[in-house]
């Protein structure tokens, strides 16, 4: 079995094959046989390769073969025809094997910086989650931050506010009242709209236990990435941007091509902001422009450049 390691390898091997090929010029037609057969071992080993590098047998990846000239001179122009096919080959295996190499180390890099991000984002979710220590980000070179992350990954607890500590009073109370629950066939749905209502009419507080309960009894139901999404706003707008952190991450890990995650990578570069983290804000930034640039360039547009325009990320 030859190994392809590097590109210079196999045109090594093919070189030696040639210099044979030409030094025996007038042995038989099976030498010649047998080195045909060295070359087609050799070209459905780089086609194994591809195949294992590109699954699904792009076009894009794959020589086609080269068949040799027909001839009708003597043994000279046979000879002749059979070292010009053997170049051939040899410069389609070796485009094909530096082909596989650049597709490989690219595929490596960009594997290598997704982890990064990744590793990045989860380590705002350690900075904001109580009672865990975190180490600056280094604003150079690309630096992954170093957390502590939190010993469990439930989702985040409501902190009551100074006035819901004391209570609320009877025309808040009067209030909320007021606001009416819908009745539908769908409860989950219901239990969102009613604290989507909560959140609209600025009832922040009640709107974050009216949403938390619904992300938690509906977990699986199409409105939760909205349910997340909007409970984190609902502490974010409260000035709570501490506790509306993990909820917009939260968001965004569980199904990043759900509706709401976009909105909710964005929000969570927000918060940042409001808690004056320049670094994973940056972050966040860079997260959703690269994750989703059709919605950076079209739906939420005029919040990306809003938000860019207030923290100074390199690049």
């Amino acid at each position: 079995m030859i190994l392809l390691n590097s590109p210079a390898k196999p045109r090594a091997i093919l070189m030696g094959a040639l210099a044979g090929l030409l030094a025996t010029s007038a042995m038989p037609a099976m030498a010649q046989d047998n080195d045909e057969a060295r070359i087609r071992k050799l070209e459905s080993e780089v086609r194994a390769l591809q195949r294992q590098v590109f699954p699904g047998g792009d076009g894009r990846y794959f020589q086609p073969d080269i068949s040799a000239p027909a001839t009708t001179g003597g043994n000279t122009a046979a000879q002749t025809t059979a070292v010009t096919d053997i170049l051939a080959r040899l410069d389609a295996l070796e485009s094909s094997i530096q082909t596989l190499t650049g597709q490989v180390e690219l595929t490596n890099n960009r594997q290598q910086g997704l982890e990064q991000r990744l590793s990045a984002l989860e380590s705002i979710a350690a900075r904001t989650a109580p009672g865990t220590a975190t180490t600056p980000v280094a604003n150079s070179g690309g630096t992954t931050p170093a957390t502590t992350r939190p010993a469990t990954t439930s989702a985040p607890t409501p902190t009551p506010t100074p006035a819901q500590a004391a209570g609320p009073s009877a025309e808040r109370l009067a209030a909320v009242r007021a606001i009416a629950k819908p009745q539908t066939d769908d409860a989950g749905d219901d239990e969102y709209s009613y604290g989507f209502r909560l959140w609209e009419a600025k009832f922040y507080p009640e709107a974050q236990q009216a949403l938390a309960a619904f992300v938690e009894k509906y977990p699986d139901h199409w409105r939760t990435t909205y349910g997340r999404n909007l409970l984190g706003r609902a502490f974010l707008d409260n000035g709570q941007a501490r506790e509306a952190a993990p909820w917009f991450l939260q968001n965004y890990q569980a199904d990043n091509d759900a509706a709401r995650a976009p909105d909710s990578l964005l929000y969570l570069a927000e918060a940042m902001i409001e808690l004056k983290d320049t670094d994973r804000a940056c972050i966040a930034l860079a997260e959703f422009s690269e994750t989703y640039p059709a919605i950076a360039t079209g739906r939420l547009s005029d919040q990306y450049q809003s938000n860019r325009r207030k923290v100074n990320c390199p690049g």
